[in-house]
This record gives structure tokens, sequence and C-alpha cells, in this order.
């Protein structure tokens, strides 16, 4: 009995460590937090969603929880990346402070109908702008401009472009644009997963060949395992215009976002943003894309 006790608690030391271990490796390493200035008592014509938000003292902001660089919760819970810094600088312009904005997971099948539902009041999580997306809600933005690309196991080498998945069986997330792409464009056979990360273990384990989305995205997973895992190339094939969504012709507040990433831009909080957390792995600095003010 003793000899089992002395066993059981070994396991349960190792397995503490692994999960401690794999925690780790999946979240919390990210880094990037920061608390920007808030402005004090801003103002606001009544009304518009920018005096209701500062009147409540509060945000809702849905982003990514399994997208390193971007969009990632740490151990702590709160989650950390670039995204998540975007809506800090948008919420101290409109005089809230970081630890007052209720954060809340979107994913790529959910953020539409987050907005629609006032679940959340933008959603900043590697939200590509396209047609089909504005005839349900609106964008602010782009505030950056990422590609699609393909990651594959380190040993790989069949694959190198997109053209090489035809027949294939390629991982990506319900509803994004890049599952669309690699089905319709280059005749992958995809395999839907409801997030990136939920693609790892089945490229791991060798059923499926490709995991498709974002370069930016994936270069966050080749950070985190760069033994088990390679983008296939360098190049992207599609371009993907980040914007921040909101609800549909509110364009008061949209405006608003608008000029205040041209702000962000001017003083330096855009570049300090990128550095401190997608800039650790992706050295070349972005320029903030042309504003759409359609």
């Amino acid at each position: 009995m003793k000899a089992f006790m002395t066993r059981r608690k070994s396991f349960l030391v190792a397995a503490t460590a692994a999960l401690a271990l794999s925690l780790s490796a999946c979240g919390g390493s990210t880094p990037g937090t920061s608390n920007p200035t808030v402005a004090e008592k801003p103002t606001f014509a009544a009304g518009t969603t920018m005096a209701k938000l500062a009147s409540a003292g509060t945000i809702k902001i849905g982003t990514k929880y399994d997208q390193p660089l971007f969009g990632q919760v740490g151990l702590d819970g709160k989650p950390v990346g670039f995204d998540v810094e975007m809506g800090k600088l948008i919420a101290a312009k409109l005089g809230i402070a970081a630890d007052k904005i209720e954060w809340s997971e979107t994913v790529s099948a959910n953020r539409e109908p987050f907005i629609e539902q006032g679940k959340v009041d933008l959603v900043i999580a590697t939200y590509t702008i396209n047609d089909k997306r504005k005839q349900v809600v609106s964008f602010a933005g782009p505030y950056y401009e990422a590609g699609q690309a393909l990651m594959v196991n380190k040993d790989n080498t069949s694959i190198k472009k997109p053209e090489d998945v035809k027949g294939k069986k390629v991982c990506s997330v319900t509803g994004s644009t890049p599952a669309a792409t690699i089905v319709d464009k280059y005749g992958a056979e995809l395999v839907p997963a409801a997030t990136y990360s939920a693609c790892l273990e089945p490229l791991r384990n060798k059923q499926v060949e490709a995991i498709t989305t974002d370069n930016v995205i994936l270069a966050g997973f080749v950070d985190k395992e760069p033994d088990a895992f390679k983008l296939a190339s360098d190049e992207t094939f599609t371009k993907e215009p980040y914007g921040i969504g909101l609800k549909k012709d509110d364009t008061e507040f949209r405006n608003w976002i608008n000029d205040q990433l041209e702000a962000f831009d001017k003083d330096g909080s855009y570049k300090k943003a990128w550095e401190a957390t997608a800039g650790t792995v992706i050295k070349t600095a972005p320029a903030l894309p042309a504003i759409n003010r359609y």
C-alpha cells in the first residue's frame, strides 16, 4: 500500500508538472502587457456610442484567445497580443482603463453574431474586412494587413505553395476567409476546426498535411514550436486587411476609431504596441494601411 501511495504521489507530481509546462507553452509567454495613459474626462457628442461608453466607464471587446502574438490568454486568464493592445489604446481614449475592459473570446464563427447581439462593442480579432461581412457589421481600419500562408510539419518537403495542397487535407477554422480560399481556389479537402490551436494536434499526428490561415498567426505557432512546425514558404498568397468590427452603420463610432488609429500611428503608440507583441517575432515593422473611409 505504501509503495502504491508513493507511486501515486510521484504520478501526480509528474502530471502537475506536465500540465504546467503545457499551459506555459500554450499561453502566457506572449509578451506585451501595458496600461496606456487614460484620457481624463473626454467629452463626446450626446447620444454617440463614444459618449455612452465613456459614461459607463467600461467597454466590451471580443478577441481571439488562442492566437500567439495577436490575442492569446495567459496563465492569469487575461489576453495579450497586438489586437489586445489596440483595444487598450482605444479604450484609453474613451477614458476607460485597461482593467475596466470586459474581454470576451470571439472565434471566427461568432464574431458577427456577437456584434449584432450586442455581446461586444468591438471585435479586434485578426478580423479580415470583406464584402460579405460588411453586409452585417461595419469595420474601422484596416489597422494591419496580413496574408494567407501554410504551416506544415518540420519534415514536410512536399508542400511549398498553395497549389501543392490540391486534394490534400488541410485544417482551418470554420467560417474563416482562409478556409474558403484554400477550398474554392486551391482544391484542398478542408478539415474544419473551431480554433486554429485545435488544428495543431491533427497536423502533428499527420491527420492533415497543413494548416492555413494568416501568416502572422502561423508565425506565432512556429515561434512556440520551431522543432515541430515551419511555414511552407515565406510568401503569402492573399491580402488580409484586419479591421475592427462594430455595429452596422455606427458611422460616428467608426470614424472616431479611424481617427484614433491614425493618431496612434503618428504618436508612436502603434509602433510601440507592435514591437511589444508581434514584433518580438516578426521583425519587419508594419506601416498602418490606408484607412478605409467608406
